[in-house]
């Protein structure tokens, strides 16, 4: 039996899925209590450590025993280390959480897998939820699953296909034209009435637990990646809306460390997107109480909660007392260029609302909050198919047309076309750099974003070389080479004839001294540090150099 305390007046009680408010004094704030020592000791059996998916840390779950008929696959996704986006910004031990591998794709399947699990356990055969699309189709997915009939409460700002996807389950779809927030308070009332559960995300126990699960994943993943223990990183970062993960991930540390399996509780970088960010105002302002937005002006729907309510503030309240961490918002420009650069250095494509994570990760690098040395773990909390339109813009696809005959494409036409094809402006960049993964990364940015023929010296003397055999029209350039480093080079550079004007952009790890600048003053076209700029930056200035 598992027990929930009150929060507010501290008694304990069994857990009920239909009995949501503390019989002592009303709150609707319980949280799960366990037993962490026969929790462990379960964990460590042979049967649980066997397990792939989230029922592996069923001893830590609000459910007796492994629920029959529930799996599906949700829960032991992949922890990827993100090599290419660390190198780009002075990470090296950064890594991705890839949350899109559950049943509908998203980290949501974890709350709506235990969630339907307590239900069936109790008996229980009908649920209500308000979303902005990812809680509801991962609850209809389960509830189909296991013949609960559940109630759908849906903004109007959901696309289409996705309100489609969710009635193929059975599920009654509720159409909401107001805020997500409206839908909520609708969908509680309608609960209420009928005496159905509603999922009221922070505030509901089964929703809470769910999210523990990640942090376990994550303390057994980094440990298994060195041979060890369970290890916590030093961040853990995550947009949010109404901050269910952050609050679930951070009581699943918090039970780690009092388990003593991990040595301390990372800290957590809340972001938001900028249009809807309450908690993050809260935060700066240091006020516990965030105020609420009545009219979110963010286009990325998922992260529309203008109201988080009570729960920043207990999760203000908890980050302060046990690890720290950040709040931080973006705009959705930044979110939509994140998403670009993540499907371009790493090939994940992520959801408009994972690239807020992305993009609240850079800031904070960027600021100087995350450092270098640290492990960062970021959460890639869904898909993003179908892409958005206004994700990839104009000029994202090529147009080939070709001449057709009855019998079908002649090869004259054929010719022709890929002709054309191939007539298309490139652009000879000569990358100098003794290092092959920022070799890599740097023709993994130029391939990726525009038309440019790419060579690549490992070393001084070889990039004289091919310079010689063809002058190349602009040159990225590192200075830390063994050997002849990249000042040599580029007063070799300079002193020929065919490449005395050719534009170089230096891009260095190396902190340079007065005498060093002075170098480079008025013969270089630019100097760019590792680490310090994006895929964006580095394409601008080679656009301006070129001109």
């Amino acid at each position: 039996m598992i027990e929930v305390e009150c929060l507010d007046c501290g008694q304990r009680g069994a857990y009920h899925p239909l009995r949501p408010s503390c019989s002592g004094c009303g709150s609707l704030w319980l949280e799960a209590r366990y037993d962490l020592t026969v929790a462990a000791r379960r964990l460590q059996s042979e049967e649980s450590r066997a397990r792939r998916d989230l029922w592996r840390y069923t001893p830590l779950l609000p459910v007796d025993e492994v629920p029959a008929g529930v799996p599906m696959g949700e829960g032991g996704t992949p922890l990827l280390s993100a090599d290419n986006l660390g190198l780009l910004l002075g990470l090296p031990h950064l890594y991705i959480k890839d949350e899109r591998r559950g049943p509908t794709a998203s980290f949501k399947d974890r709350q709506a897998a235990v969630t339907t699990a307590v239900l069936r356990q109790a008996g229980v055969r009908e649920a209500v939820v308000a979303s902005t699309g990812n809680v509801a189709l991962a609850y209809a997915a389960y509830c189909a699953r296991l013949g609960i009939q559940l109630w759908a409460f849906l903004t109007s700002r959901v696309p289409a296909a996705k309100m489609h996807e969710v009635a193929l389950y059975g599920t009654q779809v509720v159409k909401v034209t107001s805020t997500y927030d409206r839908a909520k308070e609708l969908a509680a009332e309608f609960a209420a009435r009928h005496a159905y559960y509603f999922d009221r995300a922070t505030a509901s126990v089964a929703s809470v637990e769910s999210m523990k699960t990640i942090a376990f994943e994550i303390a057994e993943q980094l440990g298994a990646a060195e041979g060890g223990a369970w290890r916590a990183p030093d961040w853990y970062v995550q947009a949010v809306s109404g901050g269910l993960g952050p609050t679930g991930v951070l009581k699943g540390f918090h039970e780690l460390h009092r388990l003593g399996w991990i040595d301390r509780i990372p800290r957590i970088a809340v972001i938001q997107a900028e249009g809807c960010s309450p908690m993050v105002r809260a935060w700066k302002d240091g006020r516990e109480v965030a105020e609420p937005v009545a009219a979110p002006s963010t286009r990325i729907f998922t992260l529309s909660t203008g109201n988080p309510g009570r729960g920043y503030t207990l999760l203000r309240k908890r980050l302060l007392a046990l690890s720290g961490g950040a709040f931080e918002s973006v705009d959705d420009g930044e979110a939509i260029e994140a998403m670009h650069l993540l499907a371009k250095m790493e090939g994940l494509s992520a959801e408009p609302a994972a690239g807020v994570a992305f993009a609240g990760l850079i800031k904070l690098a960027h600021q100087g909050v995350i450092r270098d040395a640290e492990t960062v773990v970021v959460n890639l909390s869904g898909h993003s198919m179908p892409v958005e339109e206004e994700a990839l813009g104009e000029g994202w696809y090529r147009d080939l047309t070709a001449e057709q005959v009855a019998g079908g494409l002649t090869e004259d036409g054929l010719l022709a076309a890929l002709s054309r094809l191939d007539l298309r402006v490139t652009r000879d960049v000569l990358v100098v750099d003794d290092h092959p993964e920022a070799r890599r990364l740097l023709r993994r940015i130029l391939h990726a974003h525009g038309e440019y023929q790419i060579r690549e010296a490992s070393s001084g003397p070889e990039a004289l070389a091919m310079a010689a055999e063809r002058p190349p029209e602009l040159v990225i350039l590192d200075l830390m080479m063994p050997g002849m480093d990249g000042f040599a080079v580029l007063d070799a550079f300079r002193r020929q004839e065919t490449m005395a004007t050719v534009p170089v952009v230096v891009v260095t790890a190396k902190e340079l001294t007065p005498a060093e600048e002075r170098r480079l003053q008025g013969r270089i076209s630019r100097l760019m540090t590792k680490g310090e700029f994006l895929s964006e930056d580095l394409l601008g200035e080679i656009d301006r150099a070129l001109e």
